[in-house]
């Protein structure tokens, strides 16, 4: 065999790891499309009183007589229909994240392999718990806030389409909010950081948590609060939980 030969071969060798790669990302994702798609078909036929749910703490508080509106024709087909695509996706994170845990999986060491799924179990966990809060605790309290400060003479009437893109950017907010801890190990465990170095930047932590408040909510100082207050308190509780996640060779503790 010719030199050249040999050289193409070695070539085609080098390119079937990066091809097989491909090929199993192509079908993880497409599992994951299956997936959500199987939930949204599920999720359809209710995607009206989908909306009801979702809209039921800003309906407790207007005022008597008022009601939310839809400002396009096409508004009230498509919003139950964009809810329902978007409850599926929620509803599927626990099947996406084993689907990207399935395929990295073969290129970690057996200890990260067995740290993974307690740290993706409490990651789904915290986020559900998050968006739980958003909804049973800071939807009622900022609504009503909202609905008390409207000027005499103004009627409160929301578009459904505001809403919606409203109360998804608290749930995103809040969600990620409360993987706080989950990042504080993480800091942790690979050796970035220690406890000790986290405690002292408490401060700092504490400054940031109030901007991400004040970037991520409505500029009003209650969502905000409510996001900033989470947050801090979540930092500690990561320190907390980091102990036990600790490398051996770590240089100190708070």
């Amino acid at each position: 065999m010719s030199e050249t030969h040999r050289d193409d071969d070695a070539a085609v060798d080098e390119d079937r790891p990066l091809l097989s790669h491909l090929l199993e990302l192509r079908s993880r994702l497409l599992r994951c499309v299956i997936v959500v798609l199987a939930v949204f078909l599920v999720l359809y036929p209710f995607r009206e009183q989908l909306y009801h749910w979702l809209a039921g703490p800003l309906q407790a508080v207007l005022p008597p007589g008022a009601h939310m509106i839809a400002t396009q024709v096409a508004t009230p087909f498509l919003i139950p229909l964009k809810l329902a695509l978007i409850c599926s996706v929620f509803i599927s994170i626990p099947y996406l994240l084993y689907q990207i845990w399935a395929f990295v999986a073969p290129g970690l060491y057996r200890h990260e392999r067995l740290l993974i799924w307690p740290l993706l179990g409490s990651s789904v966990a915290l986020f559900y718990v998050g968006m739980a809060f958003a909804y049973f605790v800071v939807f009622p309290l900022v609504f009503k806030f909202f609905a008390s400060s409207t000027p005499e003479g103004v009627s409160m009437m929301t578009d459904i389409n505001e809403y919606l893109s409203f109360v998804l950017t608290l749930f995103f907010a809040f969600g990620a909010s409360f993987e706080v801890p989950i990042a504080t190990i993480l800091l942790v465990r690979t050796g970035i950081t220690t406890r000790k170095a986290l405690s002292s930047k408490r401060p700092y932590v504490v400054v940031a948590a109030f901007t991400v408040g004040m970037l991520l909510t409505p500029p009003d100082v209650v969502s905000q609060v409510l996001l900033a207050v989470p947050i801090w308190m979540l930092f500690e509780l990561g320190i907390v939980f980091s102990r036990f996640f600790t490398p051996k060779d770590a240089d100190g503790e708070a």
